[in-house]
This record gives C-alpha cells, structure tokens and sequence, in this order.
C-alpha cells in the first residue's frame, strides 16, 4: 500500500507506511500481481481440448500474459508467439484465442494435408513422402502412444518390415467417443499375460475394444466373424482379439488349446514364419523362444528353420505357445 511520510519531514516517494498510519489524502492501493500460473488449471480462460484431452486452444481472460500462458502450457513464449503471429512481451487482449500447437499447414517431417473440426481440432492427416512420427505428432500436439491409440495399432515403428507410416495412408488424429461403462469385462489372458478373449459389458463396442486391444475395426471382424460392423455388442458376447483360428500366410499349421481356450502348442506347416506364428497366436517372437528353451547352451530356440533370414520354420513341428508348458529341445 502506497502511504504518506510523516508530516514532520519531506515526502519520500520510496517509503511505504505502515496499514495503520493516519493519510491526510486519499489512500491509494496497487493491485498485487495475479500469481504466476503453473498448469492449464490456473488460467481462467477456456481451454479447447481434443479428445485426448490435450488443450490445441486458449482465449485469454483478463490478467493473461503471453508468458504466463506459455509457461502455464509448458511453452515457451517465444514458441507460443510463433504459433500465433505475435511477439514476444507482446499484451494480450482478453478474449483472443491462441493456438497452441503449431499453425495449419504443411511443416518438415509432416507436410501432408490435414482435416480439422469447426473448432480447429486436428482429425485426420494423409502421409506423404519424407514424414516423420516426430513431425507428425509434433504437428499436432499429441504423442506416439495417442496416435497408436486413435489408429488401433499395437505398434508405430517398424517392426519386421512393416512400417505404420507409408504415403498415401490416411492416420486418425483422434479417438471416436466411447460409451464410459465400456471396457470392464473379464479378459483372458495368454501365459505371456497378452490379452486373448474378452467378454463384452453394457457399453462396449468395436471402437472401445479397438482403442483397448489396439485392434483395427476389420481385424475384430475378421476374428469374429460373427459379429456385424455397426451392430451393438451384448452384454455377455466373447469376443477372440488374436487371428487364431484364422489361418495367416505364414501361420497355415494347427493348435492346441487349454479348456479356456488359450492356445498351448502349434504343429508347423510349410512356408510357415516365425513372426507370423507369433502374431496369430498374441505372441512376441520372444516368448516363442521363451516357450521352447534350447538345451544347447548359445542358441535361442530348438525348433529348426530352413531359411533362417526370413524366420522360415520347418514343416512338423511341434513348438509351445505357453510359458507354463514349455517344450525343450532334444
């Protein structure tokens, strides 16, 4: 609170008198600065948020600094400024809306075209030449897991010569909205722990399966193919998230189960591969070595491949999928 000096001497600007002197003039008050905000929460504005609950939207309320915002969205203001056409320690209007991920448009690593909602929101991006996952992600302010999850997949770098990004694809940037009771039904799970089959509750469907087991609407379709895409899922429905029964090229050979349907044993067929083996039964190529333990010290598995650079298995035989009931090599 600026005050007034004692009468007796000379005004001096600098002092601030106790709340309790006496003033001969009128009191005057500075406003005591807002508190520096520390996250999203601490800023009165609205906050546009996708649907993973990321903020690519602010519009400042009275009191809002560029740096507090910045600071506020882990920014830095001289980003938050590029974002938005401004300069630094340049004054907010109460009621402007910032961006806060980079502008529209093609950038390096993601200059493909994008589709967004009416409020700007990022939906859909279509890969071209040279794109990276950090551009991409970066682009849209969201991370690699959010866009495994908005696309269903288990996996976004390559894995065995097969590449998530590829020009021409077009990648969701979001999640379909999904009923909140979905998701709480019993799973059963392999000896590795992956998930294998699930029992759907009131709520559930293919997209809230998709976005939990990281399976695309036509992979649950072609396991299933009891169920209809656009149809509700009862209550009670079992439903196979691995190929399994399916026969893959690659993984033509037959299976073995326990009472619950896990499978325990794969007997090879030709042109098999250990990779796709893997897939068709919710395996890591790691747990099939797990699963089929070498007696000889230095090898990785007993089983025998006849074109060891494409993982190609010898016909007939016999390998484990389960960890409980390992095979060992002879």
């Amino acid at each position: 609170m600026a005050g007034l000096a004692d009468c007796g001497g000379p005004e001096n600007p600098a002092a601030k008198a106790p709340a309790s002197t006496a003033a001969a003039g009128p009191e005057t008050t500075e406003p005591s600065p807002a508190p520096a905000a520390e996250k999203p929460e601490d800023l009165a504005g609205a906050k546009a948020l996708d649907s993973f609950g990321n903020a690519d939207f602010y519009t400042t309320a009275e009191g809002d600094t560029l740096a507090g915002v910045a600071a506020a969205f882990r920014l830095s203001e001289a980003k938050l400024a590029s974002f938005n056409g401004l300069t630094e320690g340049a004054p907010l209007r109460q009621g402007t809306k910032l961006r806060l991920i980079p502008p529209s448009g093609p950038m390096p690593g993601a200059a493909g075209t994008a589709t967004e909602d009416s409020n700007g929101i990022p939906q859909s991006y279509a890969v071209v030449e040279k794109d990276t996952l950090d551009g991409i992600t970066y682009r849209f302010g969201i991370t690699e897991e959010q866009l495994a999850e908005a696309n269903k997949a288990p996996f976004l770098h390559e894995q065995g010569n097969v590449y998530f990004l590829h020009p021409g694809k077009t990648l969701q940037l979001q999640k379909k909205p999904v009923d909140p009771r979905s998701g709480k039904g019993q799973i059963v799970r392999n000896s590795f722990a992956h998930p294998v089959y699930y029992t759907t509750v009131a709520g559930d469907s293919l997209d809230s399966l998709g976005y939990a087991f990281r399976r695309t609407t036509e992979q649950l379709l072609r396991y299933n193919p009891e169920l209809r895409d656009g149809s509700s899922l009862p209550a009670g429905t079992k439903v196979t998230l691995m190929p399994g029964a399916v026969t893959l090229n690659g993984a033509r050979g037959s299976f073995t189960t326990d009472a619950n349907g896990v499978p325990l044993t794969y007997t090879t067929a030709a042109g098999d591969t250990e990779r796709q083996v893997a897939f068709r039964f919710n395996l890591e190529m790691v747990d099939l070595g797990t699963a089929n333990r070498p007696r000889t010290a230095g090898e990785r598995t007993w089983y025998r491949f006849t074109g060891l650079a494409g993982g190609e298995l010898a016909a007939g035989q016999t390998i484990s999928l389960s960890a409980d009931k390992p095979i060992t090599g002879k």
